[in-house]
């Protein structure tokens, strides 16, 4: 189970989150706001569940805060907010994963550990992924889990990360959005496959220099999305 932080400025809700996580095995630590120096929270915890609207910084504003200074560390917005804008938004700020109240204890739980198992680096043997793969100026480091463009390395969400692993496995194959969508947010997962747009926009940023004439990831309108890298 998880360390999690719950930032909630609801004490009831807090309250009822708090109890429904704990009874499932987590340990929680709750704070009514992001206002001041996240780090030793962070250090401490394994996952942000994350309120929108919060007083003084807002939620999205949060998810910009970790991201700057932990680029792979899990968050999941759990709001009343579910519209379309801020379901995109939060996910350009860097949420992880998107979950509107109401929601029981158990859907909540079983986010988590989905996150969880996508921002874990997996146990690499001799026979997965325990090498560098080098695709031009782009080498993806599967033991590290790390990411180099002309040498530098750059900083990836888990989700830009597996989006990325996903499609270099086969350089060439297209993509459908709903088959990115299994593969990095897991099968047993439902949500918007429209957050494939989102991640692939964000990771395309970091490494590709010019998204009219894409390096690495190629556009295919109507159908998906194609690693375009050659070894």
């Amino acid at each position: 189970m998880a360390d999690v932080l719950l930032i909630e400025d609801d004490t009831s809700v807090a309250a009822a989150v708090g109890l429904g996580l704990r009874r499932l095995g987590h340990t929680v630590e709750h704070v009514p706001d992001g206002r001041g120096d996240l780090a030793p929270l962070l250090a401490r915890n394994e996952v942000i569940v994350l309120d929108l609207g919060l007083p003084g910084v807002d939620g999205y504003d949060v998810c910009r805060q970790v991201r700057a200074s932990e680029p792979t560390f899990p968050i999941v917005v759990l709001t009343a907010r579910s519209d379309d804008a801020d379901i995109v938004a939060s996910l350009e700020a860097g949420a992880d994963d998107y979950v509107v109240k109401p929601v029981t204890p158990r859907v909540l739980d079983a986010r988590i550990k989905a996150v969880l198992r996508r921002t874990r680096p997996p146990v690499v043997t001799e026979t997965v992924h325990a090498e560098t793969v080098t695709f031009g100026g782009l080498s993806i480091d599967h033991a590290a889990m790390q990411v180099y463009l002309d040498d530098a390395l750059v900083a990836l969400t888990p989700t830009e990360l597996r989006t990325l692993i996903a499609l270099a496995e086969h350089p060439g194959r297209l993509y459908s959005r709903d088959e990115l969508y299994r593969i990095v947010w897991g099968s047993d997962h439902r949500g918007d496959s429209r957050a494939v747009d989102t991640a692939m926009q964000r990771l395309r940023s970091k490494i590709d220099d010019d998204p009219k004439r894409a390096q690495f990831i190629e556009t295919v309108r109507g159908f998906g999305y194609r690693f375009t890298g050659h070894r």
